[in-house]
């Protein structure tokens, strides 16, 4: 009897040491910090390139939290066509970012919303988000907002970089009875796709032990320091005015894919168009409709001689896009 109580309790004490030893090899990943990638110049340059003029100022819809969000409203200039569609902007970024796609898409008779997604811009804090799910929750209560208003017109939902791979996330949700179509320009689709370069070419830094660790917690029904910043993006110095330079793990999860995008991909059932440049230095646009095969009904446009940003900043590659959303 002795010696099998004897056998439990060394048992019992190795159990609690292995416990103790992988939270302390737990903890010491979370603390392995983010670092700074330096900054990718085509980006900035590009996205500085584009049209500015004519900003429509920020107006504010209710969360379901209470948090007022910020969103930007383009009115058709031309003829309206009845569509209207939902501009998402990518990593980092804000509303500003797809001004001239939304500008030429009011020219086309297309209403257009701009929101800052929470996280960024003008919306919550910047760079981490209260619960994984919340973006999610927010465009429905954006859309809500918007009909209530009086917007009539099918929404198309367009997202480019992690906004697309936001895109392509509600696209097999939920929430994808809310639009008519959904549109990826450049999008970012996670590591489990052959369109993605490693870091996203140079553009993000992650803190992979601490991505590592937070997932395992996570795992657990732990959450308790999501909150915590775990990739850094190639923003230039002095931007962080107006760019989000950080996310925390919650944010990271929750604006795009799910880990596989397969998961959003397969349980889509409306139509799907994937939009690139062929010379992105973020991603392997000669890679999407790989990606994408497994559903017949996506189309691939790959465009020449336009680069990551070309899509939602320069005339004449955004006038491909506008065209696209426009008339189909």
């Amino acid at each position: 009897m002795a010696s099998i109580l004897t056998f439990a309790v060394r048992g019992i004490v190795w159990l609690l040491a292995a416990v103790g030893l992988a939270a302390l090899v737990l903890a010491g990943m979370i603390t392995v910090p983010v670092s700074r990638p330096k900054a990718l110049a085509s980006i900035a340059d590009t996205a500085r390139s584009a049209y500015r003029g004519d900003v429509p100022p920020l107006q504010y819809f209710q969360a379901r939290d209470g948090s007022n969000l910020a969103y930007r409203r383009y009115t058709p200039s031309g003829p309206s066509v009845n569509r209207a569609a939902l501009l998402i902007h990518g990593s980092s970024g804000s509303s500003i970012a797809v001004h001239a796609l939304a500008k030429a898409l009011a020219a086309r008779g297309v209403e257009s919303i701009a929101p800052d997604m929470r996280g960024h811009g003008a919306s919550g804090t910047r760079g981490d988000i209260a619960y994984l799910g919340q973006l999610d929750d927010d465009l429905a209560d954006l859309v809500g907002h918007l009909r209530g208003q009086g917007l009539a017109s099918p929404l198309t939902l367009a997202g480019h970089s992690s906004g697309g791979g936001f895109a392509l996330r509600v696209a097999g949700s939920a929430n994808q009875g809310l639009f008519a179509r959904t549109v990826l320009l450049s999008p970012y689709l996670g590591l489990k796709s052959p369109s993605t370069r490693e870091n996203a070419g140079g553009w993000a830094s992650p803190s992979v032990p601490r991505i590592i660790a937070l997932s395992v917690l996570q795992s657990f029904g732990v959450t308790c320091c999501s909150q915590l910043p775990v990739v850094a993006f190639a923003v230039q110095p002095g931007s962080t005015r107006i760019l989000t330079s950080e996310y925390s793990f919650r944010l990271l999860q929750n604006f795009g894919t799910h880990r596989d995008y397969r998961l959003d991909l397969d349980p889509a059932n409306g139509p799907i168009s994937v939009i690139a440049g062929r010379n992105d230095e973020l991603m392997l646009a000669d890679k999407y409709r790989e990606a994408m095969q497994s559903k017949a009904n996506i189309d691939v446009r790959v465009l020449d001689n336009a680069n990551h940003m070309d899509v939602v900043s320069t005339a004449s590659f955004v006038a491909v896009v506008a065209d696209d959303i426009a008339t189909r």
